[in-house]
């Protein structure tokens, strides 16, 4: 693989650069710079969209058709890089990057013409109906019921760990039509509009105080045929492959930021001694090899999206750069932690942008800050990021699906 940029690359890395420098306002790059985990501010991370849409750029992957962009695999490298160094706030996944591509895959003329447009603009903002309290990892176990009745599915059951759902006005949901056959049988996708009646959310709160998640209950929530994507019992072939883009995406330029950022932090925090922690061998050995490691993921992303842009299916991939990046990325949760030192230690939410409403909290009256705004952040990513191994189907899932793809065990 060639590493060398062409003059094209280089011209468009300073297009890029330069609609960055104009578009990014503080108050976005402040919401980038101290999100708490994938999650930021949600009304900045909408009003990012709209100045991406503008230009075009809010859903590069998506086919040129469908408001697109026509780039080589270097120029999504680029824009993402470019745009995490600029410290710019990251777009909900649930739309854009998620269910987006299976309505592409899926969906029929009518369903695509109706939610991509709007998705784009944010009109249609969604969230994501998998987990349900006895069926998490193993998802094909979800009972949330959907049973036919006309031109109905009439849908009632609950899911949990359900990312803004108060803040999405849609929800795709797998759903169980049939009970015959093995478990990942009579399973069918289903797009609910949430200002249905019947459905109830009830925020959760995170071990970082955010009440980002919640579970979301339905109750006898009648929903049209037309809103199934794919067919009615074959869900889960909509659902593996659109976990193919939950599992994917370009992590390692976010990490290799995070990082470089660690050793910034690390070097300007000094002991009794007058050294800084980055001089300590332990430390500075620790973050090397997460270094190296962000390295290693990134061959990994160009190698799976070069796959995918060739139309191939990524396969077991999928699964190995979500077990990388999601503990590479607990990894550096946990030296910025160690790098934040005692003020890491003091909960102070205000002094971040959250995802969510942080309950039970009141900020100090004077609005008083321990330490730097990234010693703030520190404590609440750590927590956050516990979950990174869980979600998106667990890493010890993810494993034996490499173990049986790959290894043939």
């Amino acid at each position: 693989m060639d590493y060398d940029w062409s003059a094209a690359d280089l011209a468009f890395r300073d297009e890029v650069r330069e609609f960055l420098a104009a578009k990014l306002t503080p108050e976005l790059r402040r919401a980038g710079r101290l999100a708490t985990s994938v999650y930021p501010d949600h009304e900045a991370s909408m009003a990012w969209q709209r100045i991406l849409h503008e230009r075009g750029w809010a859903a590069p992957a998506w086919p040129v058709q469908y408001g697109g962009c026509d780039w080589s695999l270097t120029q999504h490298y680029i824009f993402t890089r470019e745009s995490t160094l600029a410290g710019a706030p990251a777009l909900s996944p649930m739309g854009i990057k998620m269910v987006a591509h299976a309505i592409i895959a899926y969906g029929t003329p009518e369903q695509k013409a109706f939610y991509l447009p709007r998705i784009l603009t944010g009109e249609v903002f969604f969230c994501q109906g998998y987990s349900e309290p006895e069926a998490g990892s193993d998802l094909a176990s979800l009972t949330m019921a959907a049973v036919e009745d006309g031109d109905d599915l009439v849908c009632t059951g609950s899911k949990i760990w359900t990312t803004h759902a108060t803040e999405a006005n849609w929800i795709f949901c797998l759903v169980r039509t049939s009970r015959t056959g093995k478990k990942q049988q009579g399973i069918t996708f289903l797009l609910i509009d949430m200002r249905t009646p019947g459905i109830e959310i009830r925020p959760l709160v995170m071990t970082s105080g955010e009440q980002v998640q919640n579970q979301v209950f339905f109750d006898n929530v009648r929903v049209p045929k037309s809103n199934v994507l794919g067919r009615i019992d074959e869900g889960w072939t909509v659902a593996k492959y659109l976990l193919v883009h939950e599992r994917g995406g370009a992590m390692a330029p976010y990490l290799q930021a995070m990082a470089q950022e660690i050793a910034v932090d690390a070097a300007e925090q000094t002991g009794p001694d007058g050294n800084s922690l980055i001089d300590d061998p332990a430390f500075a050995a620790k973050l090397a090899e997460a270094r190296i490691r962000t390295e290693v993921l990134e061959i990994l992303e160009y190698r799976t999206i070069s796959a995918m842009s060739r139309g191939e299916n990524p396969g077991p991939a999928s699964s190995m750069l979500k077990i990388l990046a999601t503990e590479l990325s607990q990894k550096l949760t946990e030296l910025a932690l160690t790098a934040a030192g005692p003020r890491g230690r003091v909960y102070q939410p205000h002094a971040t942008a959250p995802g969510g409403p942080i309950a039970e909290f009141t900020p100090p009256a004077d609005d008083y800050r321990s330490g730097a705004e990234w010693q703030a952040v520190a404590p609440l990513r750590y927590f956050n990021d516990r979950a990174g191994s869980i979600y998106a189907g667990s890493n010890e899932i993810q494993r034996n699906i490499l173990a049986k793809a790959a290894l043939g065990l």
